[in-house]
């Protein structure tokens, strides 16, 4: 992932006008998907490692490949650092790469592998979202995180969350949406990262992308 990056287009320029009646509607109804066989399969495997460890986790969601999973169970050698993508291909690259003994990959959608560990309560330390796909254009607020109906399992994970993005109104919505949701208030900061912890981070700085974070210890 080496070439530059365009600069991410959207017909949004502010916060979506209908975030908060979507994040009131979530918060009020019980999101009852059915969770994907393969997901379930994948979390009853790693649930097993989460039980016997019993100690805490650092939780990477859309891991890719595994890049940023792998140097953070560098950085946290006495955590069970677990990364999550829905992609097998992804995934199955990853686990070929020499990895850290305490780093477990998972395939599965985190929509079901967050409402499973959220029932199972995980003690998860941090959780970070690195660059989720923003589906900028503004028909899609209900497919990014903080308007989809899996939200407030996201939330119930705890931890002290960790989301960039190289779109600051995906990073603004979220921020509104926490504070509808869990009244947890929080700032929206631009950063440079000192040591690009994804591809996508990488290219996007390679590009003269701005960069946005924002930071939350969640109860």
């Amino acid at each position: 992932m080496r070439e530059r990056s365009s600069p991410l287009s959207s017909n949004q320029y502010s916060s979506h006008r209908k975030l908060g009646d979507v994040v009131r509607r979530h918060q009020n109804f019980l999101y009852q998907r059915p969770l994907a066989a393969y997901s379930r399969r994948q979390f009853d495997r790693i649930n097993t490692i989460v039980n016997v460890y019993g100690g805490p986790i650092v939780l990477d969601s859309g891991c890719g490949n595994g890049e940023a999973a792998c140097t953070l169970a560098n950085e946290y050698p006495d955590h069970l650092v677990i990364g999550i993508d829905k992609s097998e291909t992804k995934i199955s690259g990853a686990a070929a790469r020499d990895a850290p003994s305490n780093l477990h990959l998972v395939r599965g959608n985190c929509v079901d592998i967050w409402r499973l560990a959220a029932n199972a309560n995980w003690p998860i330390q941090h959780h970070f979202l690195l660059y989720p796909n923003p589906w900028p254009k503004a028909k899609h607020l209900k497919r990014r995180w903080h308007g989809h109906p899996v939200f407030s399992s996201l939330i119930a994970l705890g931890g002290y969350l960790e989301l960039r993005s190289n779109w600051e109104i995906y990073v603004a919505e979220f921020s509104i949406a926490l504070e509808i949701a869990a009244a947890h208030r929080t700032q929206v900061e631009q950063f440079l990262p000192c040591a690009p912890l994804t591809p996508f981070e990488r290219k996007y700085a390679i590009s003269g992308h701005p960069l946005y974070r924002l930071r939350v210890q969640l109860s």
